[in-house]
C-alpha cells in the first residue's frame, strides 16, 4: 500500500486546501468543494488542516489526503501536528498521510517526536508519515527516524532557514540525493514553471496552496502588479 500510494502521487500536484477562522472560505464544506475542484483540475492529492476538514474531504472524494492539525501552544514554536493528540485525531479523521513538524525544536509539554512516531506506527500502521522540515539536516534525520516522506514545508518558517519569496530550490536539490525516501516540494510555489523546476531538481511531487486556493491572496497579487495605462495617469 505504501508504495502504491507514493506512486499515485509521484510526479503530480497536491493541492493544499486550508482556510482559517475569519477568512471568507473558512469551513469544512467549503474546503471539501475546493478539494473537488482541485481534483477536477487534475490534482492527485489534497493536503488539509483539522480533523473536520479532513473528514469532509474524504467523504467528498477518493483522492489521497495529507492531514495536519495546526495547533498553537504556549512555550513552543511547533504548530503543525505538534503532539500525540493532534496526530491521533488526524489519523482517526481518515488521513492517508499524517504530516508532522519534524524540526528539532521544543514540542509542547516536551513531547518527543520519536514517541509520536512510535504511537502512530502502533495504532495506525496503515498511515504514511510525512516529515515537514526546513533544512537538509532535518530531512536526513527524519529518514533515520522512520518517516516515509519528507516535505520542504517549513523552509523559511524556522528562525534558522532562509527567507525567500519563492520555493527553496536549493533545499530540494541538496536534500533529494541525500535520502532514499521521497521528497515533496512545498512552500511559496507560485507558478507551473516553479513547480516543474522542483520536479526537475528531484522532488517526487509538489504541494501548492495559496497560489490555487486562496483567492484573496491571488487577487492581491494581481492588484499589486497592475500597471496603470499611461493615458489614464493623472486623470481624475
Amino acid at each position: 500500500m505504501k508504495n502504491e500510494l507514493i506512486q499515485t502521487l509521484s510526479g503530480g500536484l497536491i493541492v493544499s486546501c486550508q482556510a482559517y477562522a475569519g477568512e471568507p472560505l473558512y469551513g469544512s464544506d467549503t474546503m471539501a468543494k475546493l478539494a473537488v475542484a482541485a481534483r477536477e483540475g487534475g490534482a492527485v492529492g489534497i493536503r488539509a488542516n483539522s480533523p473536520e476538514d479532513i473528514a469532509a474531504i474524504k467523504q467528498a472524494l477518493d483522492l489521497p489526503v495529507i492531514g495536519i492539525w495546526k495547533s498553537r501552544y504556549d512555550h513552543s514554536p511547533v504548530y503543525i501536528t505538534p503532539t500525540r493528540k493532534e496526530a491521533i485525531a488526524v489519523a482517526e479523521a481518515g488521513a492517508d498521510i499524517i504530516a508532522i513538524d519534524a524540526t528539532p525544536r521544543r514540542r509542547p509539554a516536551d513531547e518527543r517526536l520519536t514517541d509520536i512516531i512510535d504511537l502512530l506506527r502502533a495504532e495506525h500502521p496503515h498511515c504514511l508519515l510525512m516529515a515537514d522540515v526546513s533544512t537538509v539536516e532535518e530531512g536526513v534525520a527524519a529518514e533515520a527516524m522512520g518517516f516515509d516522506i519528507i516535505s520542504t514545508t517549513l523552509s523559511g518558517y524556522t528562525d534558522y532557514s532562509p527567507r525567500q519569496t519563492g520555493p527553496d530550490l536549493e533545499l530540494i536539490a541538496n536534500l533529494a540525493p541525500r535520502v532514499k525516501i521521497p521528497v515533496f516540494a512545498e512552500g511559496r510555489i507560485q507558478s507551473p514553471e516553479q513547480a516543474s523546476r522542483c520536479l526537475q531538481l528531484g522532488a517526487c511531487a509538489v504541494v501548492i496552496g495559496s497560489a490555487i486556493t486562496r483567492p484573496e491572496a491571488i487577487t492581491k497579487r494581481f492588484v499589486d502588479g497592475l500597471i496603470p495605462r499611461p493615458e489614464l495617469v493623472g486623470k481624475d
